[in-house]
């Protein structure tokens, strides 16, 4: 697999064209809008919530863990990978005016792009900043929530990544993550695959290693479900699912 920083590119640059486009999707090939709701529906959105993300839907992720997530009224939430804001907008509705809801991402143009979908919405408790998961921009124990979907997998080191998330919840927090897991080996070709790797695939983790990743950085694991379909309707077979954790410090 590339280095660290060249794999922090070829993501960057992937997701930097997908916020351009106004396409996504966490998979090996990307489709339009309508595309981009038929995505957010197989991996458990609403048409309710699709319809109150509007432009924020890019088809991206592997799962909802603002449904996963017990978010209650007035609590902060960090959103790790936050691209165009779909889940913070989510999560913003559950805050309420006196929570607060704060997005980072490695991409310039997914901030700019969730920022101006924050405004045209009016919302003005959702704050979006450029950083780096494994470095994250974010006060000691200061976050009652995290939530990521289908990130994760996209960090080169993801114990480090876990060890911020650990450093920046207060005591009780919890975590709610989607995340591409493998459940079998990848060709080295895979593995340095460009497409697999922005893609969620490339970087995975096993299925163990990732929750003994977690594990190592302090936190109890939970796994709230599986979905093993996902291997077929978007990531051609691979040997992989999408994984539902709730974490808690």
């Amino acid at each position: 697999m590339s280095d660290s920083n060249e794999t922090k590119q070829i993501v960057k640059s992937h997701y930097d064209k997908v916020a351009s486009e106004s396409r996504g999707c966490c998979k090996c090939s990307c489709g339009g809008q309508d595309e981009n709701e038929l995505i957010a529906k197989s991996i458990g959105y609403s048409d309710q919530e699709i319809a109150m993300a509007g432009e924020a839907n890019l088809g991206l992720g592997c799962g909802n863990p603002t449904a996963l997530g017990k978010i209650k009224e007035g609590e902060t939430v960090l959103d790790l990978g936050s691209g165009a804001g779909f889940d913070c907008f989510l999560a913003v509705r559950k805050v309420g005016p006196i929570g607060k809801v704060i997005g980072v991402d490695m991409s310039e143009a997914m901030v700019a792009k969730a920022q101006a979908n924050a405004l045209k919405s009016g919302f003005n408790n959702v704050e979006f900043k450029l950083g780096d998961i494994e470095k994250l921009p974010i006060d000691d124990q200061s976050v009652d929530v995290i939530i990521s979907n289908c990130v994760v997998n996209l960090a080169p080191d993801k114990s480090k990544v876990f060890k911020e998330a650990y450093r920046v919840l207060k005591t009780g927090g919890r975590m709610y993550l989607s995340d591409i897991v493998l459940l079998g080996e990848l060709t080295e070709a895979q593995k340095s695959d460009e497409t697999l790797i922005a893609g969620c695939v490339g970087g995975a983790l096993q299925k163990d290693d990732y929750i003994k990743t977690i594990q190592e950085a302090g936190f109890q694991v939970n796994i709230l479900s599986e979905d093993k379909d996902i291997s077929k309707r978007q990531y051609q077979g691979i040997a992989l699912e999408s994984l539902k954790i709730e974490a808690v410090k």
